[in-house]
């Protein structure tokens, strides 16, 4: 009973590591796609919010952010020389890739965060893009979800910003994001985790919404609410320009 009692007392005595939790902002959370959408940044930032002093000896904090744009379905092809011709010989469906993704951080994501919360929480290029959808005649999938990620990275898609964080004072943090001009409409979620030795201590979530606005949102709202009318607008349209460029061209020739 006396060691139970003197247990409990040290237990008591030993004071608790502050908690902490993530605060987030970004500098907006619409984005409007019109004709003169030629791409955008984001200032993202936030603060860690404690009960009590910054712990001293709890090892480093880090800082990873992520922005994913809406899932889509992903056909990837190989192709291979057959008889001197380059033909395609395999293809798999990627169930899940995001139409935009990007991950800033302190540190190498590799570095700083343990396997099983990368795949618990989803963090990082290769855990963000979904398994491919099962066949029988491919055994291997990672090339197909490697070709993803790299034409992606390649086209301003995805974007691995390693360093790209600033932490100040154990405390306030944050980074730039560009966002490119081929953005896709719909949610895009913005995602902020506390990590320290290998572990996801914190996380915070918010949306920023993307959508078409002006004459482009019209013409997309017609496309899909009345068809026909905009496929007869459609022809009216390029036989207006048809005829403008013939009465250009026999007024030029006088």
């Amino acid at each position: 009973m006396l060691r139970l009692l003197a247990l409990l007392f040290l237990c008591l005595a030993v004071p608790a590591l502050a908690e902490e939790t993530v605060v987030t902002g970004i500098s907006t959370d619409k984005i409007a796609l019109n004709a003169n959408f030629n791409g955008s940044e984001l200032f993202v930032f936030g603060a860690i919010r404690r009960d009590g002093p910054i712990p001293t000896d709890a090892g480093p904090l880090d800082v990873v952010i992520t922005i994913k744009g809406p899932p889509r379905q992903v056909t990837v092809r190989r192709k291979s020389r057959v008889l001197g011709i380059w033909v395609n010989t395999a293809s798999l469906k990627v169930r899940q890739a995001p139409s935009f993704y990007a991950i800033a951080s302190t540190r190498p994501v590799a570095e700083l965060l343990d396997e099983t919360d990368r795949l618990r929480y989803g963090i990082g290029m290769d855990e963000a893009v979904r398994r491919v959808a099962g066949s029988d005649t491919i055994e291997d999938s990672a090339p197909f979800t490697a070709a993803v990620i790299r034409l992606r990275t390649e086209s301003g898609s995805y974007a691995e910003l390693d360093r790209s964080v600033v932490l100040s004072e154990d405390t306030l943090f944050q980074t730039r994001i560009d966002m490119p001009s081929n953005l896709v409409e719909g949610d895009y979620a913005a995602q902020f985790f506390l990590v320290r030795q290998g572990k996801v201590l914190s996380t915070a979530e918010t949306t920023i919404l993307v959508e078409k606005t002006g004459i482009e949102r019209w013409i997309y709202n017609l496309s899909r609410q009345q068809p026909l009318l905009y496929g007869v607008l459609a022809v009216l349209v390029a036989f207006a320009a048809g005829w403008l460029a013939a009465e250009a061209f026999r007024l030029a020739k006088r």
